[in-house]
């Protein structure tokens, strides 16, 4: 059996441990950003649970990082009926270690710090020579690696978070001279009066502006603003909550905003390339960004780029990817850019200096799909009134599951399945409505034809699903 995904594992083991036969523990910790944003200033939001039971065991992509040797701690025990399908792919996996007595509303890191069983096993892991890497490097994963003794395979929380900033991502195009829409990084409250000054400015000239928290995840934090008045509101707010937080911490005042132009774009892009300790750059992949009503709906790959485009891209990778690097980065980066309608790039929206969703699809692109295949990544939702069992999942998808490796076979690879029923977990379900979850994976057709054509019928067959039980 092959060990997914032999490329991309190996290249990221010697870029971040120097050697690719070093053991590895994988832990998904989606959305580590809440825990970066602690103690920022920040724009005000609601407080949203809703959904982090399930995004919470988006753990489970973390399985397919992992080879033979190496181990990912989930939430869960893998449904066996997935398990027996994965391996059935082709697929050896990771050693898996459950958390006891896990919470839904906690990460995976959270939850193993609080089982001392667990403490042990991996203490024993760090004692044969096993370091600890994740979704990204937060305060919760340096104190798991310090309760155990696994070395982490990343940079500290603190410099993660650094380079994880959008402040940071804005000045380091600034300074290396790459295209991005006009705006403005603000860390003190003279910088946000100016930068409100002059986005007002593009205000009264017709133009729209988007504010951004620095630390911002999944759409939380980001304002579109059309007015100046609404600008205005978010100004006060915004100092407000800059001078409570530092109140609060007994520090200077401070923001963390960026302020950018609102501009019109063909296409949203994500690409990733991995830094190694020696601050060598390797880029992966570009990929296209789906969206639907500005919903973000999945990624494409092979992206719809021109040859003089994709070598911009490369470009800016290496370039980013150097100056990361001299700032203590190395490890997975991920970079959101967009295409103008003049076929122009902005290279660099974002820089995510951790693991993305791209990153879990790239057994896919090794192991599962064929040179010519078009590959989407995407979710779908699903609404149950229990918990689904893979093989009543994979009854019912018939032949739009992919159930073979390599060129010719097409259908849905399911790469997550814990995000169907986690909602479960919390004891939904019983009632009339019953519990939404999410199936992820990735289609892999020969066109873009067949690829639609394979979405309408898997979404026609998991709307059966509401109507059972």
């Amino acid at each position: 059996m092959q060990s997914p995904p032999p490329g991309f594992t190996g290249r990221l083991k010697r870029a971040v441990t120097g050697d690719a036969g070093t053991p590895l523990v994988f832990l998904g910790n989606f959305e580590v950003e809440n825990q970066w944003a602690l103690g920022e200033p920040a724009l005000p939001r609601v407080a949203a649970h809703a959904g982090s039971a399930v995004v919470n065991r988006m753990d489970e992509f973390a399985l397919l990082l992992g080879g033979k040797d190496d181990h990912v701690v989930l939430k869960t025990a893998l449904d066996d009926g997935y398990r027996a399908y994965l391996e059935g792919l082709g697929l050896a996996l990771p050693t898996v270690h459950v958390v006891a007595g896990q919470r839904p509303r906690r990460t995976v890191s959270e939850d193993a710090l609080a089982d001392p069983g667990l403490l042990r096993t991996l203490t024993d892991l760090a004692a044969d020579g096993a370091r600890l890497t994740a979704h990204g490097i937060s305060t919760v994963e340096e104190e798991l690696a310090g309760r155990t003794g696994l070395r982490l395979a990343a940079p500290s929380a603190d410099r993660c978070k650094h380079v994880n900033s959008k402040v940071y991502s804005r000045r380091l195009a600034d300074e290396l001279g790459i295209r991005q829409a006009r705006g403005w990084a603000c860390e003190t409250l003279e910088e946000l009066a100016a930068a409100v000054a002059a986005a007002g400015e593009l205000l009264a000239a017709g133009h729209r502006v988007v504010v951004k928290d620095a630390f911002g995840v999944s759409g939380k934090g980001i304002v579109v603003v059309d007015n100046e008045r609404t600008l205005a509101r978010l100004h006060r707010m915004a100092a407000a909550q800059a001078e409570r937080t530092a109140r609060a911490a007994g520090t200077a005042v401070r923001t963390a905003l960026v302020i950018e132009e609102w501009v019109a774009k063909r296409a949203d892009l994500n690409y990733q390339f991995t830094v190694g300790r020696d601050g060598g750059v390797h880029f992966d992949f570009v990929k296209e960004l789906l969206t639907e009503g500005g919903v973000h709906k999945g990624h494409r790959m092979p992206a719809r780029l021109g040859e003089d485009q994709i070598a911009v891209i490369r470009q800016s990778a290496h370039r980013i990817g150097e100056r990361l690097a001299a700032d203590g980065y190395f490890g997975v980066v991920g970079v959101d850019a967009m295409v103008d309608p003049d076929e122009g790039l902005y290279p660099v929206v974002e820089i995510n200096a951790r693991n993305n969703m791209s990153t879990y699809q790239a057994v896919v692109h090794e192991v599962l799909a064929g040179p010519d295949d078009v590959a989407v990544a995407r979710h779908f939702p699903v609404r149950l009134r229990r918990p689904l069992p893979f093989t009543e999942l994979r009854e019912l998808l018939g032949p739009s599951l992919l159930t073979q490796p390599g060129a010719g076979p097409h259908g849905l690879f399911v790469n997550n399945y814990a995000t169907v029923n986690a909602a479960a977990a919390e004891g939904a379900g019983a009632g009339e409505g019953g519990f939404e979850g999410r199936l992820y994976g990735v289609l892999l057709a020969g066109s873009d034809e067949r690829i639609e054509a394979l979405a309408t019928d898997i979404t026609r067959r998991l709307a059966a699903l509401t109507e059972r039980d």
